[in-house]
């Protein structure tokens, strides 16, 4: 996310490109975007910019025909209009000739040509995500205070006169997000800041800001070791004077190498990050601090491979075959390397996934014998089971036969006999 730094930068990009450069016509705006229309349809203006924390105005300016015979009467006809942008998550000016717009160019600016002699040129505000907002006619936000850049004694002053607020009871990384007091303060700065300073990121604000009340009468910009509120201001400005872009997740800049040689905490590999109370990502080295989240969440951070790493693997990946010494080196050194081979040849891709399928059907057939023995098995013991069953029954029966005594016999004779004796 662009911020007070990368804000400032572009200021600097549009009064360069702009000061030679005069412009025309209707300010021309994408079909995709949701921001207001700019009412504006001067023949010739100017374009000029300023920052102030994470806001950049663009100040446009016409410029009349009859200037030069009105010179005194110029100032009064002259029309300006006021816009103001927030860039959000990506956004930025790009100058470019105006043959073909780019996709994300949400917001355009076309330069005046004379007599079709030079070729026309386009500023436009380019947001590839779409988060980026302007205002026509707009004013510098209330809820924002003084710039950590360009108002440093103001901004000290404002925090200072504050500090007992409830708003300096949190940890101190998520109040130097708070735009109200440390407007042009974001994610990169914030963890560069606490690493530098040496405080614990999830420590109360109060209890580091109370300390820096003793110098409100002799600020001081300078010193050896600078306290945050004096890193708040040195970072930025070490940023700029870098060069380049600043911040640029997206590598659209050619010299970013120089910024993140420059970066000390932020994604630097062996820190530790933790999602805030905000759920935004703080990098921090060491110990967090006593208000840090009851609920520990550390983001997976995709890192983006070199393209030498890549090569690397994809050589890797080759199938090495080795060649097969002579028979006089073999003799000589009594060794003979030979080359691996699968069943079906030596190692390839198509060998290699040859000889995976035949184990894979070498055990799916191993494993249907086996359980065709098991079954087999099993039967032959039911039908043992059975028989013997059946020769148990039979030997009970005749066992029974023979048990019977003749008393039983008598028993049966004297019955039949009674029987008929009635009968008759």
């Amino acid at each position: 996310m662009p911020e007070g730094p990368e804000l400032y930068m572009s200021a600097q990009f549009i009064n360069q490109t702009c000061r030679n450069n005069l412009f025309s016509g209707q300010i021309v705006k994408s079909l995709v975007s949701r921001q207001p229309d700019i009412d504006w349809n001067e023949e010739t203006y100017t374009i000029s910019a300023v920052t102030r924390g994470k806001e950049l105005k663009l100040t446009l300016q016409s410029i009349p025909n009859d200037q030069k015979e009105n010179k005194k009467c110029a100032k009064k006809q002259n029309k300006t209009l006021d816009i103001v942008f927030q860039f959000g998550m990506s956004g930025k000016f790009d100058f470019y000739e105006a043959n073909e717009l780019q996709k994300h160019a949400h917001l355009n600016f076309f330069t005046k040509t004379e007599n079709n002699k030079s070729v026309q040129m386009v500023l436009s505000f380019v947001d590839y995500r779409r988060f980026g907002k302007w205002q026509p006619n707009g004013n510098w936000s209330v809820e924002r205070g003084p710039c950590v850049l360009t108002d440093y004694i103001p901004f000290r002053e404002n925090i200072l006169k504050n500090v007992e607020l409830s708003v300096f009871r949190k940890p101190i990384c998520e109040v130097l997000l708070n735009q109200k007091y440390f407007n042009g303060i974001g994610n990169y700065l914030r963890a560069e800041i606490c690493y530098r300073a040496g405080i614990l990121p999830f420590q109360d604000a109060r209890s580091v800001l109370e300390p820096l009340l003793t110098e409100t009468n002799e600020v001081k910009i300078k010193s050896e070791k600078p306290d945050i509120l004096q890193l708040c201001h040195l970072l930025p400005n070490e940023v700029i004077n870098l060069g380049g872009t600043g911040y640029d997740p997206e590598n659209r800049d050619p010299d970013y190498s120089k910024f993140t040689e420059w970066l000390q905490c932020y994604y630097k590999p062996g820190m530790k990050n933790m999602a805030d109370h905000n759920k935004r990502t703080m990098w921090y080295d060491g110990n967090p601090g006593p208000l840090k989240p009851s609920v520990e969440k550390v983001r997976k951070i995709k890192r983006k491979k070199k393209a030498s790493e890549e090569v690397e693997k994809t050589v890797l990946k080759k199938p090495k075959v080795e060649k097969i010494e002579d028979d006089s080196k073999a003799e000589v050194t009594g060794k003979s390397k030979r080359t691996r081979k699968t069943a079906s040849g030596p190692i390839t891709r198509k060998n290699v996934t040859e000889e995976e399928n035949l184990k894979k059907s070498k055990k799916k057939s191993s494993a249907k014998a086996k359980n065709e023995d098991l079954e087999k098995s099993s039967l032959e013991a039911a039908g043992k089971r059975r028989a013997t069953r059946r020769k148990q029954s039979k030997t009970s029966v005749s066992d029974t036969n023979i048990s019977s005594t003749p008393k039983q016999k008598m028993a049966g004779n004297t019955v039949r006999r009674t029987r008929r004796g009635k009968r008759s």
